[in-house]
Formats: structure tokens, C-alpha cells, sequence
């Protein structure tokens, strides 16, 4: 992989009309199974904090434009929050407020003593200068001091930033307290105290799950074939290692098609030609260009790793997908009019919750590591991420089994059952 390529942490799919309800909806159906009191609901379902600011920035023309911010805290009851900030000219309150949630219940699933929560800047970078971006993002750094900070609430990457603004966040952040302060920030530089692994933290995870579920359903890993659907970070770094699993994997797929190739797909070499090419398969010969990209989602193979965009997989193609095992790398990939289908027909899902919070266990590792002072080998990073992924699988299988339910849904069983039953210990309310 290039050495500029980093994790950012999975966010989930946003609903374009109300995408607060959309992340509720399952909320509500998990919580229905726990028999959840109606006092708890209510102080689960609504966020701690809800802070919106307003930056002003000089541009490069010498004109000074506002920036409107938001940061969510959705919930600290496990210990401080966490969860990315995004740059993106679409960013509204409700989406924010509904990554905000599903952070506390990804974090909740995983067992990390993290709360959840989210932030984001109405802006569009790629209209920006390098300048004007880390001028933004130091203001709002600024604007959020009383909100940031290691044992408060800690920043991550998201759409639109990257280990650069975590820099220059960290930084800011450091100069308001008048010390180097690593910790309130994850997805920093390694050299200013990012974690050693990172960068195929959720593609690992999602290998993790995919070996676990592969067991339960009987499925061994070196008879068996899969398609991955999206070939950026996460779903590069998922192919390469199932296939050094000894998995067959015989289609990938980018925005310049989809690929296929019965004997199996050579990863590495199509990871090198993908790098070679700006990002893309385009042209790529180590495979077939399918006639239709949606396809692969329909392709005869035991596991579908869908790792690109949200709702791919919907109640129009549901019946017609032949994989025993969907791995869920992206965000949202199956849409809810799915659901049903795909149990019916027996398929079991890792949902994205699960499946892709390999990257915020990587980043709590880094928090972990900048608190201590001590900077963990790549191999302890890479056995305990996989630990924490193996327990996170057997608690969420058995969960299922116990409630004759789907994984998604008893994934946010374990997460708000967790989240309640420590409200019940502190007296929290």
C-alpha cells in the first residue's frame, strides 16, 4: 500500500432524508428485545451536548469567510467520547447527531471505555488551499478547547481530513494548555504519536470477523471464495488479508468497474497496479472487466465483502445474492428493506457496527499509547486489535443465538445492554 494511505474511522450510512431516525431505527428493535426502561430510552436516545460555532478564516484573496462547526457528544458514560470530524460541504446537525450515537454503540460492541460522539465543518476542501484549511481547522480547535481534550472528548479523522488537520488540531490544542498534549487526538503522524498499524486496522478487522463467522457457518478458509465490492483502504487492505487466509478472492471492484477472475484475483499485484494508477483499477489485466459493476454483488462465492458506499445491497437484488456470509466493511451497505430477505434466506451478516470498528480500536490504542508514553510494536497492536475483535464476534454471536435474532441486531443489543447496565451502576440519572 502507499505510505500516505491511513485509516479513518468507519462512519455510518446517513439516511438524506432524516439520517437521526434512520440510526434509531434499529436502535429502537434492540431495545424493545431488552425490555429497556423507558427513563434509560430516553437518556440513551438523546445526545449529552450539542455545540455549534462559527469560524471565521482569512482566505488567500485577503476576504474573511465563516465556517459554521458542529461537535456532538453523544453520550460519556464509559469514559470520554469519541468519534472524527468531517469536512464536507453537506454536513448537517442530524447527521452529526446520528454519527454521534452509533459512535457510542460501535465503541460500546467492541468493549473499549469509550463514549461516542462526532464532528464536522460545513465547508468543501477540495475548493481550499493547504492554508486555508489548517486556518479553519486551528479556529475550530479553538472554538471546541472546553470540549476537546484527552479525558474529555478525542477527535479522529473522517471524511475530508486526515492525519494533517489531526496535526494541526493536536498542536492548537497543545498551545491552549501550554503543553504537547498527543493524546487529545487520534490519527495523528506517526511521528508525533500515531499508532504503528493503523493503517489496515479496519481491513484487518473485517479479515477477523470474516475468519470467526467463516468457523461458526462451518466454512474453511482455503476452499473458500469471496467478492469485495470496493477496492480503496478498507476493502484492499480485507482482500489481501483473506486471500493470505488462503480464501480465493475472485472479484474486486472500484468506481472503474468491477473485475473477475475464476482462479482467483492476484492482490498484491492488483494493489501495486492500483497504486500505480492514481487510485484505480482502470485497465487492470489480471482480471475481466464484468459487463455490469453490480454484479459482483450477485457473484457465486461463499463470502461478499461489500466495502465501498451504503446501501448497495437492497430488497431489488436481496434474493438474488449467493454468498453464505456477508462481511459488512462499509457503512450501511445493506439497506433496511434487505433485512428481512437476507434472513430469510439464511445469509448471515457481520454488520458494519462490528465488523468495521477495527479502526477505532486501533485508535483507542493510540490514545492508550500516547497516555503511557510508550509506543506498542506493530505486532502487539495486531494481537490485541485481533483479540478485541474475536471477543467482540463471540459476545455478538452468542447474543443472536440467545435471542434467535440477526447479528446486526444483537450487535446493538451487547452495545446498549452495556451502555444501560452502567447508568444502572453509577445512578447515573
Amino acid at each position: 500500500m502507499a505510505a500516505t494511505t491511513v485509516y479513518k474511522e468507519p462512519a455510518p450510512r446517513v439516511d438524506a432524508e432524516n439520517p437521526l431516525e434512520s440510526m434509531m431505527s434499529r436502535f429502537n428493535v434492540a431495545t424493545e428485545i431488552l425490555g429497556l426502561d423507558e427513563e434509560t430510552y430516553n437518556v440513551l436516545k438523546a445526545p449529552d451536548k450539542q455545540v455549534i460555532v462559527h469560524i471565521p478564516v482569512t482566505m488567500d484573496n485577503g476576504k474573511v469567510r465563516v465556517f459554521e462547526g458542529y461537535r456532538v457528544v453523544h453520550n460519556t458514560i464509559l469514559g470520554p467520547s469519541k468519534g472524527g470530524i468531517r469536512y464536507d460541504k453537506n454536513v448537517h446537525l442530524d447527521e452529526v447527531k446520528a454519527l454521534a450515537a452509533w459512535m457510542t454503540w460501535k465503541c460500546a460492541v467492541v468493549d473499549i471505555p469509550y463514549g461516542g460522539a462526532k464532528g464536522g465543518i460545513i465547508c468543501d476542501p477540495t475548493t481550499m488551499s493547504a492554508g486555508e484549511i489548517e486556518r479553519m481547522t486551528r479556529g475550530y480547535t479553538l472554538a471546541m478547547k472546553d470540549v476537546f481534550g484527552p479525558d474529555r472528548d478525542i477527535p479522529a479523522p473522517d471524511m475530508g481530513t486526515g492525519p494533517r488537520e489531526m496535526a494541526w488540531l493536536m498542536d492548537e490544542f497543545s498551545k491552549t494548555v501550554g503543553a504537547t498534549s498527543p493524546a487529545v487526538v487520534t490519527g495523528k503522524p506517526l511521528v508525533m504519536g500515531g499508532s504503528l498499524g493503523r493503517t489496515e486496522a479496519t481491513g484487518r478487522g473485517v479479515m477477523v470477523s470474516a475468519l470467526a463467522a467463516m468457523k461458526k457457518l462451518g466454512m474453511d478458509p482455503k476452499t473458500a471464495s469471496a467478492a469485495v465490492q470496493g477496492f480503496g483502504n478498507v476493502g484492499s487492505w480485507a482482500a489481501k488479508l483473506l486471500c493470505e487466509q488462503g480464501v480465493k478472492i475472485k472479484a474486486v471492484s472500484d468506481v472503474s468497474g468491477a473485475y473477475w477472475n475464476d482462479k482467483g484475483i492476484n492482490i498484491d499485484e492488483a494493489i501495486a497496479y492500483k497504486n500505480a494508477h492514481k487510485g484505480r483499477l482502470d485497465g487492470y489485466t489480471g482480471a475481466t472487466l464484468m459487463e455490469n459493476a453490480d454484479d459482483l454483488l450477485l457473484a457465486d462465492v461463499d463470502v461478499l465483502v461489500p466495502a465501498a458506499v451504503e446501501d448497495v445491497i437492497t430488497e431489488h437484488n436481496a434474493h438474488d445474492i449467493k454468498a453464505r456470509l456477508i462481511v459488512e466493511g462499509a457503512n450501511g451497505p445493506t439497506s433496511a428493506s434487505a433485512d428481512p430477505i437476507i434472513n430469510e434466506k439464511g445469509i448471515m451478516v457481520v454488520p458494519d457496527i462490528l465488523a468495521n470498528s477495527g479502526g477505532v480500536t486501533v485508535s483507542y490504542f493510540e490514545w492508550v499509547q500516547n497516555r503511557q508514553g510508550f509506543k506498542w510494536t506493530e505486532e502487539m497492536v495486531t494481537e490485541r486489535a485481533d483479540r478485541i475483535m474475536s471477543d467482540a464476534f463471540e459476545k455478538v454471536y452468542q447474543t443472536s443465538q440467545k435471542y434467535k435474532i440477526p447479528m446486526r441486531i444483537a450487535a446493538y443489543v451487547v452495545a446498549i445492554d452495556k451502555v444501560a447496565q452502567t447508568y444502572k451502576y453509577r445512578g447515573g440519572f
